[in-house]
C-alpha cells in the first residue's frame, strides 16, 4: 500500500491542463510522426531537389518564427487557451494541403500555413505547461513529456513503414497525412473543451488586437532580457548553436540513409522507432535525476551525445546507425528535461510566455538558416559537410553551457 500511495504521490501532479494536454499530445506526436520517416523522400519524389527541400524549411522555419512574438505577448496579456486551441484547427486544416499536393509547390504552400498557426500557439503552450508543474517537479514533468511523446510516437515509423508497403511511397504518405489531419482535429476539440485558463484577463482578445501587438510585442519579448538572469540567456545561446549545426542535418538523415548508407525504404522506417523507444526507457529515470541531482549536467552531457550522435550516423555502417538513433533517443529525452526545468527556473511566470516567443523566433530564424544552408552543402558540395559541421557546432555550444549558464540559488514559481 506504501508502494501505491508513493507512485500516486510521485505523479499527482499529472492532472488538469497538464493531463489534457499531454492526451492531446499523444494524439498529435503519434499522428505527425507517421509521415516523418518518409517526408523527404516524399517531397522529392513530388519534384523537388535537396537544395529545393531545403527552400521549403527555410520559408517554414521563417513563417514558424514571424508569429512568436506576438503569440507570447498575447499568451501573457489575454490567457493561454484560446490561442492553443484554435490554432490547433488551423494546423489540422494546413495538414490537408500535404495529403493533396500534386506538386511540391503546394506542399510549401501548406508548410507556411502551418508553420503560422504553430508559431502562434507555441509560446501559449509552452507557458502552460511551465503554470501547470510544481517547482520541484519540474524536471519530472517536462521528462514524462518526453516519455508520453515517444510512446505516442513509437508505432509512427511501423504505421509509415506499412501504408509504405501497402501503398507505395506517394498514396502511403497521402493516406499518412489524412491520418495527421483527423486526430489533430480530435486534439483541437479536446483542448477547446477540457483546458481551463491559467492567465485571467479582463479584456478579451481580438483578431484587431493581434496585428497592432506587434510592435509592442517585439519591444516587450526583447525588454524582458533587461529583467532575466544572464544564464538564462547564455542558455538560450548555446541551444541556439547547436539548433543550427542539427538543423542543416535534419531534413536529410533520410535520404542519406537510403541514397548514400543504400538502406531499405522499409527498414528505415522500422530502424526509425529506435529514437522514441529509447526516449521511454530513459525518460523517467533522467526526469529524476534532474529533479534530485541538477539541470545543468544532464544538459552537457545532452550536447555532446548529440555530437557523437551526428558522426555516428555519418559513418556509414548499419550498426553505427543503430547506434546513432539510440544516441540521439537518449540526447533528446535529457535535453528536453534539463533544457525544460532549467528554463522555467530562470523564468518569472509573468514573462514566460514572451521569453518562449522570443526563444522560439531566434530558434526557428537559426533552423530556417540551418536547411536551407543543409540543402546545398549536400547537393552541390557533399553529402557529408552537413554532417561534419552539426558536429562541429556542439563545440562552442557546449564551452557556453559550460562557462556561463549556472542553476539559481532560488527557483521560480
Amino acid at each position: 500500500m506504501n508502494i501505491v500511495q508513493g507512485v500516486k504521490k510521485e505523479f499527482s501532479f499529472i492532472k488538469g491542463n497538464y493531463a489534457v494536454l499531454i492526451i492531446s499530445w499523444i494524439l498529435v506526436d503519434f499522428a505527425m510522426e507517421i509521415p516523418t520517416a518518409y517526408y523527404a523522400l516524399y517531397v522529392l519524389k513530388l519534384g523537388a531537389t535537396e537544395t529545393i527541400l531545403g527552400t521549403i524549411g527555410l520559408f517554414q522555419f521563417l513563417a514558424l518564427a514571424s508569429m512568436q512574438f506576438p503569440g507570447g505577448y498575447l499568451a501573457d496579456k489575454f490567457g493561454r487557451k484560446w490561442i492553443i486551441s484554435s490554432m490547433t484547427f488551423g494546423v489540422a486544416l494546413s495538414y490537408v494541403l500535404y495529403a493533396v499536393a500534386p506538386s511540391w509547390y503546394l506542399i510549401l504552400i501548406g508548410a507556411v500555413i502551418m508553420a503560422l498557426c504553430n508559431s502562434t500557439y507555441q509560446p501559449a503552450l509552452q507557458a502552460m505547461i511551465a503554470d501547470s508543474l510544481p517547482a520541484e517537479q519540474r524536471g519530472m514533468g517536462f521528462g514524462i513529456v518526453s516519455l508520453i511523446a515517444s510512446a505516442s510516437t513509437t508505432p509512427g515509423p511501423a504505421v509509415a513503414a506499412l501504408l509504405y508497403m501497402s501503398y507505395g511511397l506517394v498514396d502511403g504518405m497521402r493516406v499518412g497525412y489524412g491520418i495527421v489531419v483527423t486526430l489533430f482535429l480530435v486534439a483541437a476539440f479536446l483542448r477547446l473543451f477540457r483546458l481551463k485558463e491559467t492567465v485571467v484577463s479582463k479584456e478579451k482578445p481580438s483578431l484587431s488586437e493581434f496585428f497592432k501587438s506587434y510592435p509592442a510585442a517585439m519591444k516587450e519579448s526583447f525588454g524582458v532580457w533587461k529583467k532575466a538572469p544572464r544564464s538564462l540567456f547564455y542558455l538560450f545561446l548555446s541551444l541556439l548553436i547547436a539548433q543550427l549545426g542539427f538543423s542543416t542535418v535534419i531534413l536529410y538523415l533520410s535520404v542519406y540513409a537510403v541514397d548514400e548508407l543504400l538502406i531499405d525504404k522499409v527498414v528505415w522506417g522500422l530502424m526509425l522507432a529506435i529514437v522514441p523507444v529509447t526516449t521511454i526507457i530513459l525518460a523517467i529515470p533522467i526526469g529524476k535525476s534532474v529533479d534530485k541531482i541538477n539541470r545543468k549536467t544532464p544538459l552537457l552531457l545532452a550536447l555532446l551525445l548529440f555530437g557523437a550522435a551526428i558522426l555516428l550516423f555519418a559513418h556509414g555502417e548499419f550498426v553505427w546507425l543503430l547506434v546513432s538513433l539510440v544516441t540521439i533517443g537518449a540526447a533528446q529525452v535529457m535535453m528536453d528535461a534539463s533544457f525544460g526545468a532549467l528554463q522555467t527556473d530562470l523564468t518569472p511566470r509573468d514573462y514566460r510566455g514572451k521569453v518562449n516567443g522570443f526563444r522560439n523566433f531566434a530558434g526557428c530564424i537559426v533552423m530556417a538558416i540551418g536547411n536551407f544552408a543543409g540543402g546545398i552543402l549536400y547537393e552541390n558540395f557533399s553529402p557529408q559537410l552537413p554532417f561534419m559541421f552539426a558536429a562541429a557546432s556542439i563545440i562552442p555550444a557546449f564551452i557556453l553551457a559550460l562557462l556561463l549558464v549556472h542553476e539559481p540559488e532560488k527557483r521560480e514559481e
